[in-house]
């Protein structure tokens, strides 16, 4: 049976909306769960290992172990100029939100 466009918007306002709402916040759940979108192509999301990459590591430095070790294994699988993308990608989103400081910009390099 298939899904109405009004459910698959609702999953998609509940699981990647939600998400990234917390990401604007600095949650570092979200920001893993937004790097697990990325990788696995759900929540509406296609594939995108940059941006997996990136969500990966800013969960990684707000703390989150399984951040870290999800993205040393993409990483293996990416080129250098795509992780390099990757954390200027991160970097970018640290200067972002307010009240970051300049340390936790300096370690998403």
């Amino acid at each position: 049976m298939a899904m109405s466009q009004e459910r698959a918007q609702r999953l998609f306002d509940d699981g990647f909306a939600g998400h990234l709402a917390g990401a604007e916040r600095g949650d570092a759940q979200s920001y893993f769960e937004l790097g697990m979108a990325y990788s696995t192509g759900s929540d509406g999301c296609d594939v995108d290992m940059i941006e997996a990459h990136k969500w990966f590591n800013l969960a990684a430095l707000a703390g989150l172990r399984e951040g870290a070790a999800l993205r040393a294994e993409i990483a293996s699988e990416m080129e250098r100029d795509e992780i390099a993308e990757a954390q200027r990608l991160a970097r970018a989103w640290l200067s972002t939100l307010s009240g970051s400081s300049g340390t936790a910009s300096r370690a998403a390099a």
